[in-house]
């Protein structure tokens, strides 16, 4: 059901409840704030909690390391549907680098600039892909980088060949 309504054109409040309580990052309590600027940003809050907490008392990797995963994708996917695209989009490949425990709760913000959406949209239309690695810093409330993360999105245009699905 939720991945159904992810590839579909929907609301920032609708997309920001359905990923709150999609089970993968439910039950990892990442919670996602909020869409802005019609879906150029999204901001997440990764709290730490019993169901999270490695043996050294701070926030499991791999817990930070899925929070990361879709965020870059929905907004492009979001985005490109919004301009006219037909498109599927996926985290293509990842990469982190833990640079201190995470032992309170942490956020990080995505922002695609108009830049960033141009270049993707460019590519898409001469070349029918898009492929390109961003990156994220994830933070302690006071401001304290814990970890950061490279994400590299692929975006394909439909309309030059490939059939769609359903599901990913």
């Amino acid at each position: 059901m939720f991945l159904i309504l992810v590839i579909m054109i929907i609301s920032q409040n609708t997309l920001k409840w359905v990923m709150r309580f999609y089970p993968p990052l439910f039950f990892q309590r990442i919670w996602v704030k909020k869409f802005d600027n019609d879906f150029r940003s999204c901001t997440v809050k990764l709290s730490k909690s019993l169901l999270n907490k490695n043996y050294n008392g701070s926030i499991f990797g791999g817990t930070i390391y899925a929070a990361t995963d879709p965020f870059y994708a929905l907004l492009f996917d979001q985005l490109m549907q919004r301009r006219g695209f037909k498109v599927r989009v996926w985290l293509k490949s990842a990469s982190i680098q833990y640079l201190k425990p995470a032992r309170s709760h942490v956020y990080f913000t995505i922002t695609l600039t108009d830049e960033m959406i141009a270049e993707a949209e460019e590519a898409l239309k001469q070349v029918g892909k898009f492929v390109k690695a961003y990156p994220m810093e994830i933070k302690t409330q006071n401001g304290e980088l814990c970890a950061t993360v490279m994400n590299e999105v692929y975006i394909r245009n439909l309309h030059q060949g490939e059939t769609p699905r359903v599901a990913y």
